[in-house]
């Protein structure tokens, strides 16, 4: 059917709907990234946040048993002791943890901001259309994948807390430093364990979205034809432009032909303008030229500003074949030219006397 969307959206389509912000991207390989790298930043910053907390603490029970009273100064200060604990051990994994969403995300988008994905849309408050999508394949595929997390997530749990419940009565003999390095071993070995897991839930993720987005970005292939009509423009419109350039361009070129020196006919299929001044060009230039209806044109326009018209066959036709307009003529016709220049010049000192 010639409506049916089988074939594969064009780059002009897939730009169009980029600039609507319409682009694929999966957010379980952002989960999954962000998870496994601030996991790892904090096991990295542990040992300075630790040493940081437990000094501050020390101090502020020694505050509380050396100040009896708390002036505004006090209050004040402790304050600043306290944002500077907060920008000291949480606010470095709190900006990591922005700027790994920021930089996730980017390389999926290519760093894409849209104005368009931020617009009321009508489409989303609508109970029909949100009917829709509850009961639609990605909801579905989505339901699907959320199940599977929860499974998994509880089997890893439950198989890392078989493992571990052995050494948890020896937390019982250790030092408070001994305990957490234990606790913070375990926590780390379900994290990787999980981020594997996870990985290939992602890795699913991302294909699916992939295949999602380009299936519902298919075309018809009478879209794909109405797309093409805009891109290269209706025929019958691109014919009436060229023709409305033409007319201008030869507008122009006849606006030169008063100011040409001579006029080369064969004597009337080909017309040929010729202007040489030597300040400005080389050799002489070809400022008008055309066949059949347009060379009667210049030979009239000639005639009416008294410019010179002379008769020479091979030569009105070989200029009209090989020089372009407002270019030089080449050397092979230097001989000729100067020889017809030359008729019109001694002319027109005859006419002077």
């Amino acid at each position: 059917m010639a409506g049916e969307k089988t074939e594969k959206a064009t780059p002009k389509r897939k730009q169009d709907e980029r600039k609507k912000g319409n682009i694929f991207q999966s957010r379980d390989v952002i989960a999954v990234f962000s998870l496994v790298i601030m996991f790892y930043s904090i096991k990295a910053l542990s040992p300075h946040i630790t040493n940081y907390l437990s000094k501050c603490i020390r101090d502020f029970f020694e505050l509380a048993g050396t100040m009896k009273t708390i002036s505004v100064m006090d209050t004040r200060q402790l304050l600043l002791d306290g944002l500077l604990i907060f920008a000291l051990t949480a606010l470095p994994l709190l900006m990591l943890s922005s700027v790994l969403a920021i930089v996730l995300t980017g390389m999926q988008t290519k760093m894409l901001f849209s104005g368009e994905a931020m617009r009321f849309k009508a489409s989303r408050i609508s109970p029909l259309q949100g009917f829709k999508r509850m009961f639609s394949i990605r909801s579905l595929v989505e339901i699907i994948k959320a199940i599977l997390k929860i499974v998994l997530l509880g089997w890893i749990v439950y198989n890392n807390f078989i493992k571990r419940m052995v050494g948890f009565p020896r937390l019982l003999d250790m030092s408070v430093q001994e305990a957490v390095v234990f606790i913070g071993e375990s926590i780390m070995s379900l994290v990787s364990t999980t981020a594997m897991v996870f990985a290939f839930i992602a890795a699913f993720d991302y294909f699916y979205q992939w295949w999602d987005y380009e299936k519902n970005l298919r075309m018809s292939k009478q879209e794909i034809k109405e797309e093409y009509k805009q891109t290269e423009g209706d025929p019958q419109i691109k014919g009436k432009i060229k023709e409305k350039q033409q007319q201008m361009a030869q507008k122009r070129m006849m606006q030169n032909v008063p100011s040409a020196d001579v006029v080369i006919r064969n004597p009337t299929h080909y017309a040929v303008a010729i202007q040489y001044d030597p300040e400005k060009n080389r050799a002489p230039v070809v400022v008008a030229k055309g066949a059949d209806r347009v060379a009667l044109k210049i030979i009239e326009i000639a005639e009416q500003h008294d410019v010179v018209i002379t008769e020479n066959r091979p030569l009105a036709r070989g200029l009209y074949e090989t020089v372009d307009l407002d270019r030089e003529i080449p050397d092979e016709f230097y001989q000729a030219v100067a020889g017809v220049l030359a008729f019109v010049y001694n002319l027109k000192k005859k006419d002077l006397k």
